[in-house]
């Protein structure tokens, strides 16, 4: 097993004082075996027409890419959640947890449910450098807090409960909590950006 020297780490600290490593430390699987394929299924296909780099790599576990997909494949297609608002939890968590990876496949996903590219540039600074409507501004809140300590406030929590049905609360917690998961898996094994897929907004 190869130590941490060999796979190599950037030069710069991430704003959390970790340092991330500059390659993958597990490569996408290369060929799709049958049983992939059929997990994988269709529309998680990069431009180049080949899975899509956090697929590829989950998929050296078979079951778990399998039930991972069903997982966070109801927040995208079947969740209670208005899109946009799904993208803005999804975004800024993805910042707050500096997942490059992450913030870029949901630029796209943003974009296409309809938020703009300051909105989204505006998701990487503080709540405040933006007009944020009331019910955008406390999710913005929510995903802050859980990243920074694993617990909404009891000031953000009354604020969603009179907006968001229980239901759909429930859904927000597992969402902001999902993709600080994932950002983490894909921070920790340096998983590359696909092609044609923006990073951070321009400064």
């Amino acid at each position: 097993m190869r130590n941490e020297s060999e796979w190599g780490v950037n030069e710069n600290e991430s704003p959390l004082g970790s340092l991330r490593p500059s390659a993958p430390r597990i490569n996408p699987v290369g060929e799709l075996t049958e049983e992939l394929q059929t997990i994988m299924g269709g529309g998680i296909n990069s431009p180049a027409g080949t899975p899509l780099n956090i697929f590829g790599t989950i998929a050296h576990h078979p079951r778990l890419l399998k039930r991972f997909m069903n997982f966070a494949g109801m927040f995208l297609n079947k969740g209670l959640l208005p899109d946009r608002e799904r993208e803005i939890v999804i975004l800024r968590v993805g910042w707050n947890c500096q997942s490059v990876y992450e913030f870029g496949q949901h630029t796209v996903i943003g974009q296409r449910v309809g938020l703009s590219l300051n909105e989204i540039d505006a998701l990487t600074k503080d709540v405040a450098q933006h007009g944020w409507s009331d019910r955008d501004r406390v999710l913005i809140n929510m995903s802050d807090e859980l990243c920074a300590d694993d617990c909404v406030s009891t000031a953000t929590w009354a604020q969603l409960s009179t907006q968001w049905n229980e239901a759909e609360l429930v859904e927000l917690v597992m969402v902001a909590g999902t993709y600080r998961l994932v950002s983490g898996f894909l921070n920790t094994m340096g998983v590359e950006l696909d092609a044609d897929t923006p990073g951070w907004p321009e400064p």
